[in-house]
């Protein structure tokens, strides 16, 4: 009995001592800098529980969170029933003192009070609040401490205000009403609406400017959110309307598992206003609309569009959020316009039609068809921004692409063709993994003489040519030609370039450059030539030529007595070439005669000459022939002293 009696007694002590700590004004004072202590551990903040008074059925506490900012409770409550009545007021006066706590700036002032009412197993929350000016009223049930029913009102909030409470700039500011009438809010059970309604709304250009460095008219807005939520169906509608842009959707959404049904439109005036969403410096209007259908397992994504004027159609299947294949259509699309949205310049108008069937994405694998159409080329444009010295010639064009795609290889057929040059590639191939290219080719130039502009000098004739490309880690390049009565034979790797001449003519080519037509010869010939240095050497050799009708060789034909033009000269010709300067030397002999030159200049882009020929006929003195000048009309002065001496030693024998 005396053991029971101490542990009753013990019982007693520590329910009294419990009492008197927890429910008078003594245990109050004792517990209060305790729970202060807590508070300041758990927030980092010199929080001050200015007022702790709790007793058995009333409590009244006044915590200052920080000087300005603060949370009292009073009201009633029932420790054995679990019961309350308690009202609420939180003053946060200075927002930017909780910055520590949210890891966050902010900035501002709101109030909120109002009431708790219920038990553990249901409690209900009446309030109303002041945040960015608004007037808000709200309520909120929970059933075992879960929320399962939230209504607010919230009128006349002002979105500029609430953006720099969070800390955020003020890209734009307006009038925000919202109504949210949850009755149930439990998963899978749901029942009830929300508007959200946004007027007056102005984005502020200065800012984005500032940040994004775009620059867009006034422009102000409106946005409408209506969603009915049932079971676990939320069926809603949404516009935003501005004079930039307009965006719609509408549809129902199943959030688990997910299945949605919605319908879209984008209507944008211009387009740099999304850079800070899209991050794409592009410009422009643009309309798109389309649909979205499925779930997570397997979604389709329907778009129409009018992008670069253009008919545009596509269709997308994702399989668990990845595309899985893609069917899209591009009809009439503009390329000036396409160039003008992505800010490049007006380098050509042209239409472009595409067809494209991509069967899987990963691995790529499909088709692509590519038409382009009525092209032609800005040729004042071109003709500036590439410094040519001469304006380039109109030019148009147009061509098919015929494109296969096959484990990450893309096969293209193409057939180019303009008024400058036609080109046909039987098989471009591009390897996406090593972003290898290899390529057959011809290449067809109709009349040489229109490339004015790019060679700087006049030219006859047309030129056609095959070969092959390849560019991996090196660049390789071949080309054939049958040219001037002979062939060309010309391989490039990176820089290097060594050529073969077979057999050419040399009248052809004098008559292609438009020089004239001095020596008619078949010549063999290599030319090693490096395209970074531009340099190289030439070594070739001339047959069976014959000479033309010219000054130097009626002179000799007069003095020598011997005709030159009868006679059928070969022998060595040898050139340097240092960018546009060739040093030339030609050796060349006959069964009676020789001409010989050495270091003659040939200035290519000034078309000058500067040589001086050696002729030496049937064992006579030399006549030596200058020519300085234009290669089309050089100055030629002739001195045969040698030949004039002989003849007068005669006359005067």
């Amino acid at each position: 009995m005396k053991i029971v009696k101490w542990l009753a007694g013990i019982v007693v002590v520590l329910v009294v001592l419990l009492y008197t700590l927890l429910f008078t004004s003594i245990g109050n004072s004792i517990l209060a800098p305790v729970i202060e202590s807590k508070i300041n551990d758990a927030t980092k903040l010199s929080t001050k529980l200015q007022k702790f008074s709790l007793s058995m059925s009333d409590l009244d506490i006044l915590l200052y969170i920080t000087p300005q900012n603060s949370l009292r409770v009073t009201g009633s409550y029932s420790p054995f029933s679990q019961s309350f009545d308690l009202a609420y007021d939180v003053a946060c006066n200075d927002l930017s003192e909780l910055a520590v706590v949210v890891k966050k700036e902010l900035s501002g002032k709101f109030l909120t009070d109002g009431k708790v009412k219920g038990d553990m197993e249901f409690l209900m929350i009446d309030g109303k609040s002041d945040i960015a000016k608004s007037a808000t009223s709200y309520h909120v049930e929970l059933t075992k401490l879960n929320p399962t029913s939230i209504i607010a009102k919230v009128q006349n909030l002002d979105l500029a205000t609430l953006l720099a409470m969070v800390g955020e700039k003020q890209y734009a500011s307006a009038k925000v009403a919202l109504d949210v009438n949850f009755k149930n809010i439990t998963p899978h059970q749901l029942d009830g609406d929300v508007v959200l309604r946004t007027s007056k709304g102005v984005l502020n250009s200065g800012v984005m400017r500032k940040d994004f460095g775009i620059t867009i008219p006034k422009t102000s807005f409106a946005m409408q959110l209506n969603a009915k939520l049932q079971g676990d169906d939320i069926v809603y509608r949404y516009l935003l309307t501005s004079n930039l842009a307009k965006i719609s959707s509408s549809g129902k959404v199943v959030p688990q598992p997910l299945d949605v049904a919605i319908k879209y439109g984008v209507d944008v005036q211009e387009l740099a206003v999304l850079k800070p969403i899209t991050k794409a410096d592009i410009r422009g209007e643009l309309k798109l609309s389309g649909s979205v259908d499925g779930d997570q397992k397997r979604m389709g994504i329907t778009a129409k569009s009018d992008v670069a004027s253009s008919y545009t159609t596509a269709k997308i299947v994702l399989q668990d959020f990845k595309p899985q294949s893609v069917v899209a259509s591009i009809q009439h699309l503009k390329v000036q316009k396409l160039l003008y949205m992505v800010k490049q310049p007006h380098y050509t108008d042209a239409d472009i039609n595409v067809e494209a069937k991509l069967s899987s994405v990963e691995p790529l694998k499909g088709t692509i068809v590519t038409h382009i159409l009525k092209g032609k080329l800005d040729s004042a444009y071109l003709s500036k921004t590439y410094k040519f010295k001469h304006k380039m010639p109109t030019t148009t064009y147009n061509g098919v692409i015929k494109t296969k795609i096959a484990n990450d290889v893309v096969d293209s057929q193409i057939d180019f063709n303009s008024n400058l040059a036609n080109l046909d590639m039987k098989q471009a191939r591009f390897n996406i993994q090593d972003a290898s290219l290899q390529s057959d080719y011809v290449v067809k130039l109709h009349d040489l003489n229109r490339l004015y502009f790019v060679t700087d000098r006049y030219l006859k004739g047309g030129i056609v040519a095959n070969g092959m490309l390849k560019k991996a880690k090196d660049l390789d390049f071949t080309a054939f030609s049958n040219i001037a009565g002979g062939k060309l034979d010309v391989k490039l790797h990176n820089d290097d370039l060594v050529a073969n001449i077979s057999s050419m003519r040399t009248l052809d080519l004098l008559d292609m450059l438009l020089y004239p037509q001095v020596f008619d010869s078949a010549i063999d010939g290599d030319l090693k030539y490096n395209l970074a240095k531009q340099s190289g050497v030439f070594d070739g050799k001339l047959k069976a030529g014959k000479f033309m009708n010219n000054v130097a060789l009626d002179l000799t034909k007069k003095y020598a007595k011997i005709d030159l033009y009868k006679q059928r000269f070969q022998g060595d010709m040898q050139a340097e070439i240092k960018k546009e300067l060739i040093t030339a030397s030609v050796d060349l002999k006959s069964n009676t005669s020789s001409i010989a030159t050495k270091n003659t200049k040939l200035n290519a882009k000034t078309q000058s000459i500067d040589s001086k020929l050696k002729i030496i006929a049937n064992n006579n003195p030399a006549i030596y022939v200058t020519l300085k000048g234009g290669v089309s009309q050089p100055k030629v002065s002739v001195d045969a002293s040698g030949i004039v001496k002989d003849e007068a030693k005669k006359v005067i024998k």
